[in-house]
């Protein structure tokens, strides 16, 4: 759930619309969007390949994984180190739309292509990609002249207080949502989760995806030794991804909760209706 502090606190009540997001920020929240989107189910068909992830300087397939996604007889599973979950149907050992049984990590469903392509996989991931750069060099550049950063996402000293932090995680495990001009305004968690995103996992996840690039190792060695070789980087890569579609998932369930109508038209047009003051 996005929010923005256009509003004075103090002038609309609940059920008034108010301007809500900046031109700016609901072109690049859709473009974002459909460019994450694309590059997780790319990246997921790019994982087919070779599902299985390791730690240090390793990578051939004899070596020993952290991770692996596979299949042995009619039984599909995940593996994390020594701990091993069977996951057939779902992950490993799925059947296709044609009830044909398929031996690839993610099921067709959950990649782009749906059908098993490496070197389309690679074409898409990448296109979007550059997508993905440019509409997060464009959010921020925008965030930076026009204030909004600073101004809506930057957490105060009293917001970061333990107990401020703890009491609205306490409200939104109640499913308690701020009303009134308050639901305009992004909370401590909402800025610590964008921030998060924005400041972490996005340069952390384009930083290893260079690192596993043959050419960029050439001209930046130095990515080498920052993630401490490829394949490490590739888990890196993995888990940042991963806390990315984490992050979306939390996202769309707050939109659900909140009313998602009203948080999609404001995505949408900008204008936001505040929700009534509960008496």
């Amino acid at each position: 759930m996005a929010s923005a502090s256009i509003v004075d606190p103090d002038a609309p009540r609940g059920g008034a619309f108010v301007r809500r997001h900046r031109l700016t920020t609901r072109i690049t929240h859709w473009l974002n969007a459909v460019a994450i989107f694309c590059l997780l189910m790319s990246g997921l068909m790019i994982f087919n390949a070779h599902p299985m992830l390791y730690w240090g300087q390793y990578g051939a397939n004899f070596d020993r994984p952290v991770l692996k996604i596979g299949s042995e007889a009619n039984r599909g599973y995940l593996r994390v180190g020594d701990v091993e979950v069977t996951t057939t149907g779902v992950l490993g050992l799925w059947r296709d739309g044609d009830g044909q049984q398929r031996r690839y990590a993610f099921p067709g469903w959950a990649t782009i292509p749906s059908r098993y392509s490496l070197a389309d996989a690679r074409l898409w991931h990448l296109f979007f990609a550059w997508v993905l750069g440019a509409g997060a060099a464009l959010y921020v550049g925008a965030g930076l002249v026009n204030g909004h950063l600073r101004r809506d996402l930057l957490p105060t000293r009293a917001e970061l207080k333990p107990r401020h932090i703890l009491h609205d995680i306490a409200q939104h495990a109640r499913l308690r949502f701020p009303t009134g001009a308050a639901a305009a305004r992004y909370n401590i968690l909402q800025k610590l989760a964008y921030l998060g995103v924005m400041f972490g996992a996005l340069p952390l996840v384009i930083l290893t995806g260079l690192t596993m690039s043959p050419a960029l190792n050439a001209a930046w060695p130095w990515l080498l030794d920052l993630f401490g070789g490829r394949q490490s980087a590739r888990t890196l890569h993995f888990v940042a991804a991963l806390l990315i579609a984490l992050f979306i998932v939390v996202h769309l369930l707050m939109v659900l909760l909140a009313g998602p109508w009203n948080e999609i038209r404001s995505m949408i047009t900008g204008r936001f209706r505040l929700p009534r003051e509960k008496l």
